[in-house]
């Protein structure tokens, strides 16, 4: 089952650690309002359940904390001759193949966020929507790298060179 997600041969090239930065502050700021409001319902009634509800929140926090921390390092991509390969995932894993002949535009993002922590997201666009793929938490100069190269491969590629 491990070569189905991890081919012989390939050399995975892994995202920037900063990328966990940036998803912990997302999640930390999506989460500030349920922990605030669970904390003051539970100031207001004093019972038990509150406080169970404080507990629940605060442990859902905590674990997707953990979550980000282990998924970030899982994500991965590594160019071959025909392909690009994408990997993500630890308990549900996935490989995202884009031939670079099917690419029609390759798009570089970076939020505020990202520009904070230096990073950005190339993603990828082919004629299907379901087989858009991304590469996020890249270094500008490897996400401007990756950029032309795809954009030059899959031009020859659609050149039928």
């Amino acid at each position: 089952m491990d070569a189905v997600f991890d081919p012989a041969g390939i050399t995975w090239t892994r995202v920037s650690p900063q990328l966990v930065k940036v998803r912990l502050v997302t999640w930390t700021l999506s989460m500030i309002l349920p922990i605030i409001a669970t904390v003051v319902i539970a100031i207001i009634f004093l019972q038990w359940w509150a406080f169970l509800n404080v507990a629940v929140v605060v442990g859902v926090y905590v674990w997707v904390a953990i979550v980000i921390r282990r998924q970030v390092p899982a994500i991965g991509y590594a160019e071959r001759e025909d392909d690009l390969l994408i990997r993500t995932g630890i308990l549900n894993r996935s490989i995202v193949v884009v031939p670079y002949g099917r690419m029609q535009l390759v798009d570089v993002e970076a939020g505020p966020l990202d520009r904070k922590f230096k990073i950005a997201k190339v993603t990828l666009h082919t004629a299907s929507a379901l087989s858009d793929a991304t590469v996020p938490g890249l270094a500008p100069e490897e996400a401007a790298r990756l950029r032309d190269r795809l954009a030059s491969r899959g031009q020859a590629r659609l050149a039928g060179l």
